[in-house]
């Protein structure tokens, strides 16, 4: 793996895509952190690297989750409890909704 500036993207923007059609991964960097990956693919490719891509946020952001979930105690709630907050959120909902703000 590469790692080029915006700039030298711009510059030199033929060396890229000659790592790229070779198989390599480039990571473009501003001010000096990652930016943007770029990586060569075919379309018959195109939508299961996608989907890798987002399936991989999608379990970033649900470790975030369940991370934040733990430190608040909301892991351990019951069912009922759980039930409850939905509940209330509907009531809160349909309060705002109806302009009882």
């Amino acid at each position: 793996m590469d790692f080029v500036t915006v700039r030298e993207l711009r510059a030199e923007s033929a060396k890229v895509w000659e790592k790229l059609e070779a198989g390599e991964e480039v990571v473009v960097t501003r001010n000096g952190k990652p930016f943007a990956i770029l990586a060569h693919t075919e379309p018959a490719e195109l939508e299961e690297k996608l989907r890798a891509l987002r399936w991989a946020r999608f379990d970033r952001l649900l470790a975030e989750q369940r991370q934040r979930a733990a430190e608040s105690g909301r892991d351990r709630m019951t069912l009922e409890e759980i039930d409850a907050e939905i509940a209330a959120a509907r009531r809160r909902r349909r309060k705002h909704n109806a302009g009882g703000r």
